[in-house]
């Protein structure tokens, strides 16, 4: 017995790993890298849009013939999924700057509160419900705002499409029907999925051309690949003029846009990468990892570090 352990202490150590030499996608870990989070922005102010039904005065008549008697119950849903909704958008200010200012607006008021609280950044939530639900005068008051401010604006899914919307763009379902043709049973894009990024020289992909940084994923930096949570049934017929696609996917082609022309800067993008750190606060197992939803992490942080730059030039 004990020549047969000396054996085994001194025996050469087994050859390298044939799966490192093979192309991707075969030459992926089974894990995920351990990665503390550095905030590495210093200070922001930051103007977090909630673009859900606040109560019944956002509503259309088309919601209160739909929604009849059970309207408060409705409403009480929207609030509910807003309170989330803000919890994870603040959330990710909180964990990537130093010294956080924040503000929570309504749609209806971002005018207003964009004017009074002055920020660096302004993030617009997702909605919950289809845009002919919502009054139309919030909508008309929305697309003036944004078609004008020179504010740098993060639209996250719904927000997303009302960024679309408001700059000439349709909001149709998956399978291309108009949102009052088909309300229930539409075919969605849930889960995490992977996107394909189509110009990743934007500014928002900061890292990705130098692979030993560390910044991005494996898949990111080979295969120009993003990992990011969906949620949603409503998608843009096209990419309004003045914006440039910046990443699609099979389903919903477009997923993530910008908009550089006349002094705006507008990211929008049709996927949650807000849930990273929802993600993170969770009780993990082992056969989860805290930075499972790391890209939207990486945007998020990038984009915040572009609005400050953009906003002082």
């Amino acid at each position: 017995m004990i020549e047969e352990l000396r054996e085994v202490l001194v025996a050469e150590p087994p050859p390298a790993d044939p799966v490192a030499t093979l192309p991707f996608p075969f030459n992926q870990h089974t894990f995920c890298r351990y990665e503390p989070i550095e905030k590495r922005v210093e200070q922001a102010r930051v103007l977090v849009v909630d673009s859900l039904l606040r109560d019944e005065d956002d509503l259309s008549e088309v919601a209160r013939a739909d929604w009849g008697t059970a309207t408060p119950i409705e409403i009480k849903r929207e609030r509910k999924i807003a309170g989330m909704a803000m919890a994870n958008i603040l959330s990710n200010v909180e964990r990537l700057v130093k010294n956080p200012v924040t503000e929570v607006t309504h749609l209806a008021s971002i005018a207003a509160a964009a004017e009074q609280f002055k920020p660096d950044a302004i993030v617009i939530s997702g909605t919950l419900r289809d845009f002919d639900y919502y009054k139309l005068e919030v909508i008309e008051a929305f697309g003036e705002f944004i078609r004008a401010t020179k504010i740098p604006v993060l639209a996250i899914c719904g927000g997303h499409q009302l960024v679309g919307l408001s700059f000439g763009a349709r909001v149709i379902t998956l399978d291309r029907l108009e949102q009052h043709e088909q309300r229930l049973n539409r075919p969605l894009e849930y889960q995490y999925r992977f996107i394909r990024i189509t110009d990743s020289k934007d500014a928002i992909f900061r890292g990705m051309a130098n692979p030993s940084s560390g910044v991005w994923q494996d898949y990111t930096t080979e295969a120009r690949v993003l990992r990011v949570w969906q949620n949603h049934g409503l998608q843009l017929d096209r990419v309004p003029e003045g914006f440039s696609l910046l990443a699609t996917s099979y389903l919903c082609r477009n997923q993530m846009m910008v908009k550089r022309t006349e002094g705006q800067l507008i990211y929008a993008v049709q996927f949650h990468l807000e849930k990273s750190f929802e993600d993170w606060n969770k009780s993990r197992t082992r056969w989860e990892h805290q930075n499972e939803s790391r890209d939207g992490r990486i945007l998020f942080e990038n984009f915040l570090m572009l609005a400050l730059a953009h906003h002082s030039s």
